[in-house]
């Protein structure tokens, strides 16, 4: 299995990309109560795996899937944190994870599992896997050095960075990133590509998080 999807219980997607991502995925891993979502509009779904504390999952459908079902009570992590794990540890084989649904509906959550992506780069040997976090609104990714980005140009772009100490330099945007520091959210948000690659230079290696539309 070279791609996996897992299905966090926010906003289920509704653009055609993000569906056409959940139609097209080799397993789909459903976070607890994901799978409710995901039933209203696809009955004959078969998850991967179900992972969470089951605390939003009806018993009838626990009863169902009894045979795919990872129930994990405790409470340090939250569900999509489990569900990589899981995706991790059963499938190492796995080159690309895309979350989907993991935004909207409460903001303290999507803050909170945006930040997640650039936590993943130190809590997990992510190697060369592709991980991001896709939504009816745009596409999140965790970068942590030096990289070019072909993203095209003209498309929304915004830079976050958990080490206020890294300065990172940019070609390829139209308001250049080179002085900021990265000491509130909004520093270098809001910017556009201005060619199809974005070249991004780090004075050192540092988590960052980067979304575009």
């Amino acid at each position: 299995m070279n791609s996996v999807v897992i299905l966090c219980n926010g906003a289920f997607p509704t653009q055609p990309y993000p569906l056409h991502l959940l139609d097209s995925a080799e397993g789909v891993v459903c976070c607890d109560g994901a799978l409710v979502k995901w039933l209203e509009r696809t009955p004959s779904a078969r998850p991967l795996m179900v992972v969470g504390d089951m605390d939003s999952l009806p018993k009838e459908l626990q009863e169902r899937f009894s045979s795919c079902i990872f129930h994990e009570t405790e409470q340090d992590y939250n569900d999509l944190t489990k569900a990589m794990r899981w995706v991790l540890r059963e499938h190492p084989e796995v080159s690309e994870i895309t979350i989907l649904g993991a935004t909207g509906l409460r903001e303290d959550h999507t803050i909170g599992n945006l930040g997640l992506l650039m936590e993943y780069t130190r809590m997990f040997e992510l190697g060369e896997r592709k991980v991001s976090m896709v939504s009816d609104y745009g596409t999140a990714f965790a970068i942590t050095d030096s990289c070019d980005l072909h993203l095209g140009e003209g498309r929304r772009f915004s830079l976050f960075c958990a080490d206020n100490s890294v300065r990172i330099s940019s070609e390829g945007l139209v308001w250049p990133t080179d002085g900021v520091v990265f000491d509130a959210w909004w520093k270098a948000t809001l910017n556009r590509t201005s060619a199809p690659i974005v070249s991004l230079h780090f004075s050192h290696p540092a988590p960052a998080l980067v979304i575009v539309d």
